[in-house]
């Protein structure tokens, strides 16, 4: 669940984050981690009653049916689609530290083209390739990020004249609501890792401890990147590439290019493992019957869901392109958000649908199911026009998909 949530976002959100708090932005993430954890302990109850892959969609449609498992399934592969994309425009960020021409419209299409099409092309021949390369990038991701924090907190206690104070910024309430909903998009992906949950020895043991444990670690983390770019940077909300440009004030040059070249593995990295996994959601659905049965084909050598990883990354190119970093992040938000509150909601409904279902039982479950459904609502409202654009569109493909599949099981029922 660490590996999920650490994505390469935590190399670019923190000047988003300090050009809304300020100084306060390490605080910021206490607030975030107080919203995802009662979003956690209601996932914690319901996924562990769960012995089946699946996880949001299935809960979905276990809970309340086809057709708000159908829009769950659609929100989680957009919110899949947009989180991957905001790091591929991440990388571009980075890569343009060594390569500047990148940042040109036509050399960041064709060079985004190759990353996303080498990545498709490995996953496409097989399963081994892509998890071998997402092992790599992780072991990379996090020796990075220790490096990072831990030669930054020296760097500071050794010489405090490093430090730089963040100038008073006031935060209003806006600033909070999208500093947190972009926060969200940090720790996003333990959903990602509920999928297989199923498969876990002891669900009731395993889910809540894994959750929690994870988000713990992972806020910590979060908190000490946040603390050093806005210690170490004097205009942090201004920078590009945060983490560089924090450590060019406490590395040696050769240091420096390491973070570099490294956040450039962590953001592949992220990529390769969406690649790897996200395909899997729509190849769920398609053999369920939810999704077109095209999304469920299996290469007949390779033993890959092939039609959906092309498809796949031909949106993600779409979306890689049109967007950047930022709205990406922020759509990936809005669409999780979605996700997040069908999970809370489901909670009462499996309660009195399972009443003797083998799971983990959430003290005072209600209350926080009602309060996850308080800030997932809550936040929704900070939504922009271009994600509310999006999110609609994105309903009506899931009714649109919903009607076909309704039709499509009634047609089968008249048959047999």
């Amino acid at each position: 669940m660490v590996n999920t949530m650490v994505g390469a976002s935590i190399f670019g959100l923190p000047a988003l984050i300090a050009a809304r708090l300020g100084r306060l932005s390490p605080i910021g993430f206490l607030v975030a981690f107080v919203v995802i954890a009662v979003i956690a302990a209601c996932m914690a109850e319901v996924a562990s009653q769960f012995q089946d892959t699946g996880g949001p969609y299935l809960y979905a449609r276990v809970a309340f049916g086809r057709f708000l498992a159908i829009q769950n399934g659609w929100l989680t592969w957009l919110t899949r689609i947009a989180a991957v994309s905001a790091v591929a425009n991440l990388f571009i960020t980075y890569l343009s530290g060594f390569i500047p021409a990148v940042t040109r419209p036509f050399v960041r299409a064709a060079v985004l083209s190759i990353l996303i099409g080498l990545l498709a092309a490995v996953n496409y021949r097989g399963v081994t390739g892509g998890n071998q390369l997402s092992n790599f990038f992780t072991v990379t991701k996090v020796s990075l990020l220790v490096f990072f924090v831990v030669a930054g907190f020296a760097a500071l206690a050794l010489h405090p004249g490093l430090r730089v104070n963040p100038a008073p910024t006031q935060a209003n309430s806006a600033d909070w609501f999208e500093a947190v909903l972009l926060m969200m998009y940090s720790y996003g992906g333990f959903e990602a890792a509920l999928i297989a949950s199923g498969e876990t020895r002891d669900a009731r043991k395993d889910i809540p401890f894994a959750l929690f444990t994870a988000i713990a670690a992972t806020t910590l983390l979060y908190i000490a990147v946040q603390y050093l770019v806005i210690h170490t940077i004097s205009n942090a909300g201004a920078s590009a590439a945060p983490v560089v440009d924090s450590a060019r004030r406490f590395l040696p040059h050769f240091g420096v290019q390491i973070v570099a070249a490294g956040t450039l593995v962590s953001a592949y990295g992220y990529l390769s493992a969406n690649m790897l996994h996200t395909p899997r959601i729509t190849f769920a659905m398609g053999e369920r019957g939810d999704f077109p049965a095209f999304f469920g084909r299996v290469h007949s050598h390779f033993r890959t869901p092939h039609v959906s990883i092309v498809i796949f990354a031909v949106l993600l190119l779409v979306f890689s392109i049109a967007g950047d970093f930022r709205w990406n992040a922020m759509l990936s938000s809005v669409a999780r958000l979605f996700v997040y509150g069908s999970v809370a909601a489901a909670l009462p409904v499996l309660r009195k649908k399972q009443p003797h279902a083998e799971r983990f039982r959430l003290p005072g479950g209600i209350t926080f199911a009602v309060l996850a459904l308080l800030f997932t609502a809550v936040l929704v409202t900070r939504m922009h026009r271009g994600e509310f654009i999006v999110i609609c569109t994105t309903a009506v493909l899931a009714f649109g998909n919903w009607l076909w599949a309704r039709n499509r099981a009634i047609g089968f029922d008249a048959e047999s």
